[in-house]
C-alpha cells in the first residue's frame, strides 16, 4: 500500500504540546491568537464546542476532535474527561493537508478502532504522572493525530484539497512524487505518467478532486517549502535550487506574483 502521508510528515514537523489532562466541568475559551490549532481527546461525559461565530457541535460520547487551524472556540464541559493539546503543523497555510481539512473534524473513537490503543496509552501516561511523562503524553498526541489523518483519508472523510487527493489511488501517486520530489521538472505529462492516466483525464480529475489544476498545486507546494525554508534563514539562491526553481530571480517572481511581496519585503514584514 502506498505511504500517503510520509512525505507531508517529512516536510512539515507535526509537533503537539498536552495543556490539560483529567476532569473538566463548566467553560473554557480558546483564542486563535497562540497560531495553533488543538486537539481535544473526550473519553468520558459531554462536550459542547463553540466557534466565534455561534456554530455549535455536541458530543456526547468518547471522540476526538480536531481543529487543525487557529480558531477561537470554547468547550462547555458536563463532567468531561479529556486531553488537550495544542498543534503546530506548518505555520500559516503551508501545508497543504491542513489547507484541505474543514474547519473541526470530529469523529467518535467508536469508529477508530486504530486508536484505541493510543488513546488508552494517552490517558494512562497523563493520569501516572511518572518521570517524563509531559514528553510521552505530546508524542502519543502526535501518533494519535496521525493515526486520525490516516483514517480521514482511508475513508475519504474530506472532500477537497490534498487530502481528498490523497485518497484516491491514482491521484496519491502523482501527489507523493511532488510531495517528495519538489525539485524535479515535472510536467503534465510526467505527472500523469505517475498517476497511469492520459494528459487530458489526469488534468481534469486532478482540478474536479483537489480543486486546483496540477500546476497551481506544484506551485504552491513549492512555495510553502520556499516560506518554509527562508523562514530558516536559508539563502534564496539556496531555496530556489532546493524546491525547483531555476534561479534566485525566478523563485523571487514566482513568489511576489503569489504573495504580493518580495521574500525579502516579507521575511521583514514577520508575517511569518
Amino acid at each position: 500500500m502506498t505511504d500517503r502521508l510520509s512525505a507531508l510528515l517529512q516536510r512539515f514537523e507535526l509537533r503537539a504540546c498536552v495543556f490539560h489532562h483529567g476532569p473538566l466541568c463548566g467553560t473554557v475559551g480558546f483564542d486563535a491568537e497562540a497560531g495553533a490549532g488543538h486537539l481535544h481527546l473526550l473519553r468520558q461525559g459531554t462536550l459542547v464546542l463553540t466557534d466565534a461565530a455561534g456554530r455549535c457541535s455536541r458530543v456526547g460520547e468518547p471522540a476526538v476532535l480536531f481543529l487543525p487551524r487557529p480558531m477561537a472556540h470554547r468547550l462547555e464541559a458536563e463532567v468531561a474527561d479529556l486531553v488537550c493539546a495544542s498543534i503546530d503543523f506548518g505555520a500559516g497555510d503551508e501545508n497543504p493537508l491542513l489547507r484541505g481539512l474543514p474547519e473541526w473534524l470530529c469523529s467518535p473513537l467508536a469508529e477508530l478502532p486504530g486508536l484505541a490503543l493510543t488513546q488508552q496509552l494517552l490517558f494512562d501516561e497523563a493520569a501516572a504522572g511518572r518521570c517524563g511523562h509531559g514528553a510521552v503524553v505530546d508524542r502519543l498526541s502526535e501518533v494519535l493525530l496521525i493515526q486520525l489523518l490516516r483514517h480521514a483519508i482511508e475513508h475519504r472523510r474530506v472532500e477537497a484539497g490534498a487530502m481528498a487527493g490523497l485518497a484516491d489511488p491514482r491521484l496519491a501517486k502523482a501527489l507523493n512524487a511532488v510531495h517528495a520530489e519538489p525539485a524535479r521538472p515535472w510536467t503534465l505529462q510526467s505527472l500523469a505518467a505517475v498517476a497511469g492516466m492520459s494528459r487530458a483525464r489526469f488534468a481534469a480529475h486532478f482540478a474536479r478532486t483537489v480543486g486546483v489544476p496540477p500546476g497551481d498545486y506544484l506551485a504552491g507546494w513549492r512555495l510553502a517549502l520556499a516560506r518554509k525554508s527562508l523562514r530558516r534563514g536559508q539563502a534564496l539562491k539556496q531555496v530556489a535550487h532546493e524546491v525547483g526553481y531555476a534561479s534566485a530571480s525566478a523563485l523571487a517572481r514566482a513568489f511576489t506574483q503569489r504573495f504580493g511581496r518580495t521574500p525579502t519585503q516579507w521575511l521583514a514584514a514577520g508575517v511569518h
